[in-house]
């Protein structure tokens, strides 16, 4: 199975966005990919308001991009995710700008 990187918001709109990872993690699920979403992950033993951990916590995330297939990139990229594309890049990763089916990218 592909495996796919799940790139999308996370900090401000912490619940929100929580929600809509799942449900971009749902939509790899469903065609066919094994989603990787650290930022649904990480949070639940790292403290996203410390820098030295969230630092850890992207960096970390980069690690398990390197193992994935594609990026699939969900919603305005953040600083964070920035990190994630430009990473993705410059190690060969195809980056997908996804939309969600009901219309504009979520």
């Amino acid at each position: 199975m592909k495996k796919v990187f799940i790139s999308s918001p996370f900090r401000g709109d912490v619940e929100g966005n929580t929600k809509k990872a799942r449900a971009y993690s749902r939509v790899a699920y469903e065609e066919g990919c094994i989603p990787v979403a650290p930022h649904l992950l990480f949070p639940q033993f790292l403290n996203e308001n410390d820098e030295r951990e969230r630092a850890s916590g992207i960096a970390m995330g980069l690690e398990l991009l390197f193992d994935c297939d594609e990026v699939w990139v969900f919603g305005a990229a953040t600083e964070g995710m920035e990190q994630e594309i430009r990473f993705a890049i410059e190690h060969g990763k195809h980056v997908w700008f996804k939309e969600l089916s009901k219309g504009g990218t979520e």
